[in-house]
């Protein structure tokens, strides 16, 4: 039985996971705070890229993370905590909306393919309603700090999507100049305008971290922040500011995550010094795991012990590495082995800040799992489902995770093009690293997940089977503009 556990702060993470559920739509809360206690501020802190194993809460030997140490040992680790994609736009869809992305149209588009470029025609669809817009229509104020990722034309930007204020680059750190695609340089913008282009991407943390200690200072409660960090990041080789430029001997990748834990450090010292601290829920999180390079690369990250890489369907790409922290509210060093995902966090929050109705979404309110000592809690979920694009190629329930038989794909983690290949199942709970397949032995098992994956493609889609619960994306019809250099 999956089980929440007190752990000493030396105590290695414990995996196990229990029962899951098909989450196509909102249920029942598992248990509502906002009865409990007053509206807390949240913040979110969103790394891009991150892997499983890249801190030492989860077991890294390459980096120094005191702050996110202290985050496990004041606080809950998650060690079965997905996203929804194996890459950033799609999965930041899914923290926005509380979605499947493709449910909401974010999975892939005519234009760009996996991940949105700049100067797209296509956005997150204004008309979906997201976690900012739920929590400013019951009075929180709401401050994107960093990545955005959901659109870079104007109907498209945070401001327009029910965040307060945006300051940050609008897609990934990598996607620089490119005259030929028509790419402008990396632009920072405030608001709507672009402030600096293109952008100094050493100090991007630095400016981030001040940012978001200033909001914090000067905002009266609730507030809700999203500090969505560039780095690691997407480029070959990581960027950092000069304190930590060269610090760590595991190379550039180590030293923009050790600047990553001293923002976080910063932030939690700024909380408890404001007397915020009670009031504030903060997790740390990451958009997908590390596409890391051969071992050894000091320029991409450690998804240890996890199969695979991100950009892809492996366990690596979708187990990310996540800390809750709530002082009074959640307990000291306990660990949270249940199944749960970024599809969960709109219908957390909303649930936290009281709010009376909220759309229909894949996720669950998971406010049990994360303040509570139940050694009975199970996760909301039967089945969770691994989509590379509009391809569903796997899914898991309970311990299990099964991979789909397919006559065709663009990439997968285990199969390979023109090779014939069967339905692999794993015990991603015994079996992080998915070396045994055990579809011989249980054919009921593959059965049942199967038919759990049927119903994820009538619903959601499958390459040329429509879903009947998709929507569209938003798309300007108009020819798209790229950002210009301007004053604010």
């Amino acid at each position: 039985m999956n089980r929440i556990s007190k752990v000493s702060s030396t105590l290695r993470l414990i995996a196990c996971v229990g029962i899951t559920m098909l989450a196509l739509q909102l249920q029942r809360p598992m248990k509502s705070l906002a009865a409990e206690a007053s509206r807390p501020n949240i913040i979110l802190i969103l790394c891009d890229n991150l892997g499983y194993g890249d801190i030492q809460p989860f077991g890294s030997t390459l980096t120094q993370t005191p702050a996110l140490l202290r985050m496990q040992h004041e606080g809950r680790t998650f060690t079965h905590f997905y996203v929804s994609a194996g890459v950033c736009t799609p999965s930041r869809a899914s923290i926005m909306t509380g979605c499947y992305a493709q449910r909401v149209g974010m999975h892939r588009n005519p234009h760009d393919g996996q991940v949105l470029r700049p100067v797209s025609p296509y956005g997150l669809n204004p008309q979906e309603q997201t976690v900012a817009e739920v929590l400013k229509s019951v009075g929180y104020s709401t401050y994107l700090i960093g990545k955005w990722h959901l659109g870079d034309q104007a109907e498209f930007l945070p401001t327009k999507q029910g965040f307060d204020q945006f300051f940050g680059i609008p897609y990934s750190d990598d996607m620089v100049e490119n005259q030929s695609r028509g790419w402008p340089p990396l632009p920072l913008m405030i608001q709507d305008s672009v402030v600096e282009a293109p952008v100094d991407r050493n100090t991007l943390t630095r400016r981030y971290t001040q940012a978001a200690l200033d909001f914090i200072s000067r905002s009266s409660s609730p507030f809700f922040l999203v500090l969505s960090h560039a780095m690691p990041g997407s480029t070959p080789k990581p960027f950092s500011s000069p304190p930590f430029h060269g610090r760590s001997p595991s190379g550039p990748w180590a030293d923009a995550v050790e600047e990553i834990d001293w923002s976080t450090g910063q932030i939690l010292d700024q909380l408890v010094r404001l007397g915020k601290a009670e009031q504030t829920l903060v997790i740390f999180t990451s958009d997908n795991g590390a596409p890391n390079n051969p071992p050894g690369s000091p320029y991409r990250g450690s998804n240890a012990p996890l199969h695979g890489r991100g950009y892809s369907t492996s366990e690596a790409a979708f187990r990310v590495p996540s800390l809750m922290w709530w002082p009074g509210r959640i307990p000291d060093a306990t660990t949270c082995s249940v199944l749960c995902s970024t599809l969960d966090l709109l219908p957390t929050w909303a649930s936290l800040a009281g709010v009376p109705k909220i759309p229909e979404v894949d996720g669950y309110d998971i406010g049990s799992l994360m303040v509570d000592d139940d050694h009975e809690l199970e996760s909301p979920y039967e089945a969770f489902f691994y989509y590379e694009q509009d391809q569903l190629q796997a899914v898991r329930s309970g311990v299990w995770k099964l991979f789909l038989p397919l006559t065709k794909f663009e990439r997968h983690p285990h199969f390979h093009s023109g090779q014939p290949n069967a339905a692999l199942l794993f015990d991603v709970v015994a079996d992080p690293g998915c070396e045994n397949n055990l579809a011989a032995q249980n054919p009921e098992i593959v059965s049942r997940l199967a038919e759990l994956a049927g119903n994820a493609r009538r619903r959601l889609g499958d390459k040329d089977q429509p879903g009947t619960e998709q929507r569209l994306p938003g798309h300007i019809t108009t020819a798209p503009r790229p950002q210009l250099f301007s004053n604010p």
